[in-house]
């Protein structure tokens, strides 16, 4: 974390000014120093050193914006910019974010810090940031037309206000909100409780992450901004599978995971070899009298979701969303079944113009995530991802709990594949199998007491012809 003396060099920042109604003597000491990152990888998490003590969260393949406390106030810079981002190996998006990625670092505070964010618009159009779940005063709730101007290009403004209530929140603009949500405008928001809060248990493991989706054709950079449901790039935190990090625990360990959607569709989450709890939304806590078991929990549009469980199982353990075709690339859009067709003859004939035609899916679309069918530069593949018995076959919203006995506290680097003990993976069986089916039907046909009649029976239509009364 950078110390006082070095955020106080920084007076201005691209030009801008601190553009509020009331600029009191601590604007005069220059906006906080502008940290960025462009490492997509999951960073460690931030510990405090300075302000109220708390457990930090970790941001799945993301990280946290450091502070500087200035007279009791904790301050941050976000600067609203175009980013590279890579979404997985060999696919990179540009997208508009927050300091150098997308979504834009997650800021982590304590129930009743007072807060003061400087947010620099590097855009070419105007911006503004909604604290999506915060209550604070209206003037601060950056709505463009509605509670503030908008931020222009090369100016900054200030947002302040006290983290009133502890929970998982959100960021983003409500300023030509649908482009600027498309280009991947977003970040997480965590308000630790600043007491034992008898709703919100002590965790081990405390992770985070956005669900965003994108429409980026084969081959190209930049999303369509205008897409409303047809999107092919389903992502965690901007980053699609085999791209997302694992989440690494401890055998036992209890972990919470914070999910957020900012996509235009809801997303059932699903966890394998372990039940949850639903122990918070962006409402706030669950009370404990509310929370039931789970294995799949819905994340509707604009929704924050919070589970926790006990990490008691040992292995790599999927966990996704149970939207199949969310767990796919691009170019999954649009393809014809060809399941059952042999169309090999027409293929050789193909093959003799088109040298590279390969048959899709006549097998189904597993056999695709192996080929090494030619596809456009910067194309994420449809299916893929390698894992210690194969192709894993899958894609977008897809990563991995890795449970291991030997995790170190504090310990979230990837332990590599599980090793299972002797007789425990599903093989192929080697006994005798029975020489052919056999068909039991034991029920007796039902029978009718209405006689039977061949009789057609025709039915009219009539069509109304737009006169009443006829």
């Amino acid at each position: 974390m950078s110390s006082r003396r070095d955020f106080f060099k920084y007076a201005g920042i691209a030009g801008g000014a601190v553009a509020v109604a009331a600029v009191g003597r601590y604007a005069l000491s220059g906006a906080p120093e502008l940290v960025t990152q462009v490492n997509a990888n999951t960073m460690p998490p931030l510990t405090p050193s300075t302000g109220r003590p708390y457990n930090p969260v970790v941001t799945l393949n993301g990280w946290t914006l450091p502070w500087r406390m200035n007279e009791g106030v904790k301050e941050f810079h976000l600067v609203a910019e175009p980013v590279v981002r890579e979404m997985t190996p060999g696919f990179k998006a540009h997208l508009w974010g927050y300091n150098g990625q997308s979504p834009g670092p997650t800021i982590e505070v304590v129930e009743g810090d007072r807060v003061r964010i400087f947010v620099t618009n590097r855009l070419p159009e105007q911006t503004s940031v909604h604290w999506h779940g915060q209550r604070l005063p209206n003037g601060m709730d950056g709505v463009t037309g509605l509670t503030q101007k908008g931020i222009p290009p090369g100016k900054t403004f200030m947002y302040e206000f006290v983290a009133r209530r502890p929970g998982t929140f959100m960021y983003h603009p409500h300023a030509d909100e649908m482009t600027q949500m498309a280009m991947g405008m977003m970040g997480m928001w965590i308000t630790h409780p600043k007491d034992q809060n008898p709703l919100i248990d002590d965790v081990n493991r405390d992770f985070c992450f956005l669900l965003s989706s994108y429409d980026i054709d084969p081959g190209s950079y930049t999303p369509k901004v205008a897409t409303m449901v047809d999107f092919n790039i389903w992502s965690w935190n901007s980053r699609v599978f085999p791209g997302i990090d694992s989440l690494n625990v401890a055998l036992n360990d209890k972990v919470r995971i914070r999910v957020g959607n900012l996509t235009m569709t809801n997303h059932p989450i699903h966890l394998h070899g372990h039940e949850f709890s639903v122990t918070g939304t962006d409402g706030g806590p669950v009370p404990k009298t509310a929370r039931w078991p789970e294995v799949t929990t819905d994340v509707a549009v604009g929704q924050m979701r919070q589970i926790e469980f006990l990490a008691d199982e040992e292995g790599d353990w999927a966990i996704h969303c149970h939207k199949s075709h969310h767990t796919m690339n691009a170019m999954g859009h649009n393809l014809p079944t060809m399941i059952g067709v042999d169309h090999r003859g027409v293929g050789k004939k193909i093959n003799s113009l088109i040298p590279d035609y390969m048959v899709m899916g006549e097998r189904g679309m597993g056999d695709m995530s192996e080929m090494e069918m030619p596809i456009p530069d910067n194309t994420a593949r449809m299916m893929t991802g390698m894992g210690p018995f194969g192709s894993v076959e899958m894609g977008g919203m897809f990563s991995v709990l890795k449970v291991r006995k030997d995790q170190k506290p504090g310990d979230y680097a990837d332990p590599g594949w599980y090793k299972h003990p002797a007789g425990t993976v599903a093989e192929a069986y080697k006994g005798a199998l029975p020489a052919a089916p056999t068909q039991l039907n034991t029920a007796k046909p039902m029978q009718s007491t209405r006689p039977s009649s061949t009789k057609e029976i025709e039915v009219q239509v009539r069509k109304p012809n737009g006169h009443s009364g006829h």
